[in-house]
């Protein structure tokens, strides 16, 4: 096909194609933020709205008088304060019988020796004391058992009492421990 258009006209009907292009791309984006407007105006006109009515509120609350408290309520924040101190001093003070202090019976545990109990008591009167009941293959293992323990600073008392050796093998025994 024969091109019968001269190359300055070509030029000048791209240019304005471009510059329709351009002014219905213009036209297209104001109408766009015309739509846009509308609909965004309902939401905005309720937010301020309640932005005025909380600010309202906000005034009208600082206006007004804030009653003193009674005796009655300053001596039950009183009792709730010295409570909540109560409990903060005993959780600072406690001693919890741990998976340390198991940990170092356990540990110091020697091979002839089973153990099979141990109880933990906390008596206010007596205070705290752990039982440790078992079997021992010999007067000899006892007393090292006992003398590992003694050794240990996590235990500020080893008590075994005399009776546990009165058997020469095979011997059940009863100790008691105090944590340090």
């Amino acid at each position: 096909m024969i091109n019968l258009i001269p190359n300055k006209e070509k030029r000048e009907m791209s240019k304005e194609f471009y510059f329709r292009l351009i002014a219905l791309t213009f036209l297209m984006l104001g109408i766009s933020l015309l739509v846009f407007s509308i609909l965004i105006l309902p939401s905005y006109l309720l937010a301020s709205s309640s932005r005025v009515s909380f600010l309202n509120k906000l005034e009208e609350q600082k206006k007004e008088i804030i009653p003193l408290p009674d005796q009655n309520t300053i001596l039950v924040i009183k009792n709730l304060k010295n409570k909540i101190n109560l409990i903060e001093t005993t959780e600072k003070n406690k001693k919890i019988f741990s998976q340390r202090i198991l940990n170092e019976i356990i540990l110091k545990k020697i091979p002839n020796i089973k153990i099979t109990e141990i109880i933990y008591k906390n008596d206010m009167k007596e205070g705290e004391k752990i039982s440790i009941s078992g079997r021992a293959s010999s007067r000899e293992v006892l007393l090292s058992f006992r003398r590992t323990l003694e050794d240990n600073p996590a235990f500020s008392k080893v008590d075994l009492p005399i009776s546990n050796f009165i058997k020469g093998s095979n011997i059940r025994f009863y100790l008691t421990l105090i944590p340090s």
